[in-house]
């Protein structure tokens, strides 16, 4: 989500739109790949830590660009693109990836005996 809404339209004004890709949107885009490199990690802490980072810059660029707007034209003229909706949501579905992280490892329940403990019957 925080990959694609980096390059779409930002903010829709009446006279066009703005990118993200002109702005801020590639900040987010280079906290995407380390997103990414959270997914790839094996060791559970240092993906936290990735998915932690990405998250925060995922959430906090696009308030930042909001409040900086609010205080320069108010809310008259503008409204927020679908790249920044979608930035802002894939920020928080991050955040919520990492505080999983950071919890406990989840275990695995046992059905039954395992395969390789059955005796063959002739």
């Amino acid at each position: 989500m925080v990959l694609l809404g980096s390059f779409l339209p930002w903010i829709d004004t009446a006279v066009g739109s703005v990118s993200g890709a002109r702005g801020a949107g590639l900040w987010t885009f280079y906290a995407a790949m380390l997103g990414l490199a959270a997914v790839l990690i094996p060791l559970r802490r240092v993906a936290a830590v990735h998915a932690t980072v990405f998250a925060a810059t995922a959430v906090v660029v696009p308030v930042w660009q909001v409040l900086h707007l609010l205080t320069l034209v108010g809310l008259n003229g503008w409204v927020p693109g679908p790249g920044l909706v979608l930035v802002l949501g894939g920020g928080v579905l991050g955040a919520t990836a990492a505080a999983q992280l950071f919890g406990p490892a989840a275990t695995t329940m046992s059905t039954g005996p395992s395969t390789s403990s059955r005796t063959r019957r002739d």
